[in-house]
């Protein structure tokens, strides 16, 4: 689909069209690593070619490396991605403060969020263990981690009321030490 995309945008700025992506800045932050690909995507087209593509190109082109990483279809990473700015901004709103977007522990969060977004799409989230030992483990993280579960909360409510999909305890207790390892380095 990359090649696909490439010469259809090769055509598209032949005949003076230029899509922008709406999500440039999410994939820029979220996947910094794919984007620089992009961007050196554009820079040996343009070398080869001549032909100099937009900016924004760079950034559909991070989303199909992506793609291709994570072993999906296009349209649900679009979705993923805007699941990841939803939660992010859930989190954000909740702690009140805004998270250092170079940070390693907010790389890891979104690395987290990529794969939670992936399971909640394919509905493939974890299942809860009826297990006496992890409801008790799930417990203890619930309690002594109140504030951030909490914010786990927030998010299950986001997915249900943005996507109606619904989060189980042990996906809630996973975004819980999550969130409480980014706010540890803030």
């Amino acid at each position: 689909t990359l090649t696909v995309h490439i010469s259809f945008a090769m055509q598209r700025k032949q005949q003076g069209i230029a899509f922008t992506n709406p999500l440039a800045g999410s994939i820029m932050c979220y996947y910094p690593a794919e984007y620089q690909m992009g961007r050196r995507c554009l820079e040996t087209i343009r070398q080869k070619t001549g032909i100099a593509l937009n900016d924004d190109e760079a950034s559909f082109i991070a989303l199909h490396i992506v793609n291709a990483e994570m072993n999906t279809h296009m349209p649900e990473m679009y979705d993923i991605t805007k699941l990841i700015d939803g939660c992010i901004d859930v989190v954000e709103a909740y702690y009140h403060k805004q998270f250092d977007r170079q940070s390693l522990d907010f790389s890891r969060f979104v690395v987290h969020l990529r794969y939670f977004a992936k399971r909640v799409f394919q509905g493939k989230t974890l299942p809860d263990n009826s297990d006496a030992n992890d409801v008790n483990f799930r417990q203890m993280i619930a309690y002594s981690c109140k504030k951030h579960y909490q914010c786990a909360q927030r998010i299950a409510d986001y997915l249900k009321n943005t996507w109606d999909k619904t989060l189980s305890e042990e996906e809630l207790i996973y975004l819980t030490i999550h969130l409480k390892r980014i706010n540890m380095s803030a």
